[in-house]
């Protein structure tokens, strides 16, 4: 780009503007210059323009103003000298351009750099950071300025490059990314489309850029809840969708992000793994219970088919069957196990008394003594029943954790961040492996039914809290620590 004033020297990038030189700057005529005819009409010179003074008629006139004492005084003494007429006449001549000249040579070493500045400026604005300016002098005012300009457009050229590489580092994101990310303006249209969301409208961005969200029936999306998750049919895929809106300004006018996630795949996928290990836990509990019936009835088959029993034949059949209606028994015990767990009920909240639900819950437990550490007195708002079976859960596991090793247990309660934190240490043995300790029928104590742990956290997670397990950092034992919001 070459602007009036502006000399560029080389074809290099960046160019540069050498402020010195005043002769090349040349003024291109514009069009209030031109007539119908299309010719350049010459106006009338600046310095005799009726119109008000600018800076550079200024400058002129200050500088032939400055120069008018001096000349005024070598003209009289020249007239009034005993000159000839011919010298006077040369020397007044000479007189006179030297101090018209001046003065335009004055006013074009004070302006021409002002122009140039302004077309590197306007260059600036019009985002050509290519062209750099060239001074006189590297230690002047007017060198100063030119590279501080210098500095700015290089400080301008590398923000618009990283601009450009993050840009294009979010396009390339958005196009490969499996989430939906709509834009939409005040006025509802979209502005913004992903591939994503072509996919999932059915149409390109060209056929969807510009239509409201009412024309595309996605209206709900606009409105309700900002985070929710829905149920519905898109022209390019039906199922469960995770939905956030976002406000977000551009221009000075406020827009909605919408992103939407389909948790179709990773629900059947976590269906998928729930459904297995259903199946295991199931298939090695009836195992354990089936083949010793099987076994034992097929002894006992035996022993009826032999013409000569044994003379305690029927001692042996008592003992089998026996055997068979415990583990029966087992059997009918797990079933009831599961059906407990599968079919916890949703919490019924209700105001209840920390303190009160706490010391009650340690009051049922007379096998060991528990040391309380009390907290603040407050209420919470909870399903006593539950949150009672709950701490009875902890406390029975922490008691049997100590008949071991004759440890103490301590309970206490807290609050942060506006949570309750309920903490029940032990001084047992610890837990060798903490990855299966909330796994369903998973225990490591005889005659355990692996689902204490499992409904505790089903009925923390109802609460919309958290319960974790884990062995302590301070001395041997574990620690469960149940966080409640208040």
């Amino acid at each position: 780009m070459k602007l009036p004033g502006m000399r560029i020297f080389g074809d290099s990038n960046p160019k540069r503007l050498d402020l010195s030189d005043t002769s090349s700057f040349v003024r291109k005529p514009n069009l209030l210059d031109l007539d119908a005819s299309g010719v350049e009409v010459k106006p009338l010179p600046r310095i005799f323009h009726p119109r008000r003074l600018t800076y550079d008629r200024r400058i002129w006139l200050l500088t032939v103003c400055a120069g008018l004492p001096g000349s005024v005084i070598s003209l009289y003494l020249l007239w009034t000298g005993d000159f000839t007429q011919k010298v006077q006449w040369t020397l007044s001549a000479g007189v006179v351009c030297f101090w018209f000249g001046f003065a335009w040579a004055v006013t074009e070493r004070v302006v021409r750099p002002l122009q140039t500045i302004s077309n590197l400026l306007a260059a600036l604005r019009e985002g050509d950071y290519s062209i750099r300016g060239r001074a006189a002098k590297n230690d002047d005012p007017l060198g100063d300025v030119v590279r501080e300009i210098n500095y700015l457009s290089m400080t301008l050229r590398s923000q618009r490059l990283g601009a450009m590489e993050a840009t294009a580092l979010l396009r390339t994101v958005m196009a490969e990314i499996d989430v939906v990310i709509l834009a939409f303006d005040g006025d509802q249209r979209l502005r913004l489309v992903n591939r994503a969301g072509e996919k999932l409208l059915g149409r390109p961005a060209e056929q969807l850029l510009g239509r409201t969200a009412g024309e595309l029936r996605l209206t709900d999306c606009l409105e309700d809840e900002p985070a929710r998750t829905v149920q519905r049919a898109f022209p390019g895929g039906l199922g469960k969708w995770g939905m956030r809106r976002q406000t977000f300004r551009e221009g000075g006018k406020p827009h909605h992000l919408v992103v939407l996630t389909d948790l179709s795949r990773a629900l059947r996928e976590e269906e998928r793994l729930a459904w297995q290990r259903l199946v295991r836990v199931i298939g090695h509990e009836l195992n354990n219970s089936l083949t010793p019936i099987k076994s034992i009835a097929k002894s006992l088959e035996n022993s009826f088919s032999r013409p000569d029993r044994q003379p305690d034949w029927e001692e042996d059949i008592e003992r089998g069957l026996s055997i068979i209606a415990s583990r029966a028994d087992a059997l009918g015990r797990f079933m009831l196990a599961y059906s407990k767990l599968a079919k916890l009920p949703p919490p019924e909240l209700v105001t209840m008394d920390v303190g009160t639900w706490i010391r009650q819950v340690i009051g049922l437990e007379t096998r060991v003594p528990i040391d309380l550490d009390p907290g603040p007195e407050l209420a919470i708002s909870g399903d006593r029943d539950q949150l009672e079976q709950l701490l009875i859960n902890l406390i029975r596991n922490a008691v049997d954790a100590t008949g071991q090793t004759g440890g103490r247990i301590s309970v206490a309660w807290q609050t942060e961040n506006g949570f309750l934190d309920v903490t029940v240490r032990d001084e047992g043995p610890g837990v060798s492996n903490t990855a299966n300790l909330f796994v369903p029928f998973f225990t490591t104590k005889p005659g355990g039914t692996g689902i204490g742990l499992a409904l505790s956290r089903q009925i923390a997670e109802g609460h919309g809290g958290m319960l974790t397990l884990e062995n302590r950092l301070d001395s041997r034992g574990c620690v469960a620590r149940l966080r409640l919001p208040l």
